[in-house]
């Protein structure tokens, strides 16, 4: 069997590629642009845009099972290709956004819900993965932290259930190799709902360094950050952030039943990634 792995350069694919070799697996690792990913010596690159179809047919040549990110422009000629190509089980990193009621209208949800549905209407096989918050998300503040010791946030007690990438990876693993998890859809979270606040206490303990929390307006916040979010989209992360403000989330113990054993706590994270906060 060949697996191909989609957006190889991030932290989820490059975790599962060195997972899935360690495993003696052939895996192809791929990403729109391959050149600069950091791979084990023995695991092949190739080109897939999933934004452009006119790179599915090679990167699908012989795959027998796919990791999929869920890029919606292209997701049914996408899964035609693989269909075509002989692809058996199309693994998709989707979110738990897509079990909200209303996540046809919501932001964040409907893109993903949209690949959902592509793939069910295939007849490949899927499997889909909906975690919940990334932990990684917390690198949004890495800058402010190192450039002024503090990060501005609208709603610092609102609460999120953050997952360590690498028991993502683990989690795609488990229903790679494992047929008898095939088809099944899974809701990861980490081990404990955490808020903004906590998160980065965990982050300044990793660090060794003091980082204030300044709680802003959702005004302020969004004028600190139009260069790098779209005001449509920071406004649905914003009443996202309010809804679960003091209210703690719910987290599944899916992660273990999975790989074996409980997911990895945000704190840990936090020291994995603790260079990433220092100047």
């Amino acid at each position: 069997m060949t697996i191909l792995v989609t957006g190889s350069r991030g932290g989820v694919g490059r975790s599962l590629v060195a997972l899935l070799r360690s495993r003696g697996l052939d895996v192809r690792a791929a990403s729109s642009d391959p050149g600069g990913l950091h791979l084990p010596a023995d695991v092949p690159a190739v080109t897939c845009d999933l934004t452009d179809p006119g790179t599915f047919p090679a990167a699908l040549k012989d795959v027998t099972s796919v990791f999929l990110y869920a890029e919606p422009s292209h997701i049914v000629p996408f899964a035609e290709q693989a269909a075509a190509a002989g692809v058996g089980h199309i693994v998709l990193l989707s979110t738990s956004a897509v079990l909200n009621p209303a996540a046809a209208d919501d932001l964040i949800a409907r893109s993903h819900l949209k690949v959902e549905r592509a793939l069910a209407a295939s007849p490949i096989e899927s499997t889909f993965l909906r975690p919940g918050s990334f932990a990684s998300n917390a690198l949004q503040w890495s800058w402010a932290i190192r450039s002024a010791g503090a990060v501005n946030l609208p709603y610092p007690d609102s609460h999120t259930d953050p997952i360590h990438e690498a028991d993502i990876a683990e989690a795609a693993l488990a229903v790679l190799t494992d047929p008898r998890l095939s088809g099944g859809k899974y809701t990861l979270t980490g081990p404990e709902s955490v808020t903004f606040r906590e998160q980065i206490g965990h982050i300044a303990r990793a660090t060794g360094q003091s980082v204030a929390v300044n709680e802003v307006s959702r005004d302020a916040w969004k004028a600190e950050m139009a260069d790098y979010v779209p005001a449509d989209f920071a406004d649905a992360l914003l009443d996202w952030w309010r809804s679960t403000d003091g209210s703690p989330v719910e987290t599944t113990r899916t992660v273990e039943d999975l790989t074996g054993h409980p997911a990895r706590g945000f704190a840990l994270w936090a020291e994995d990634h603790a260079g990433d906060f220092t100047s």
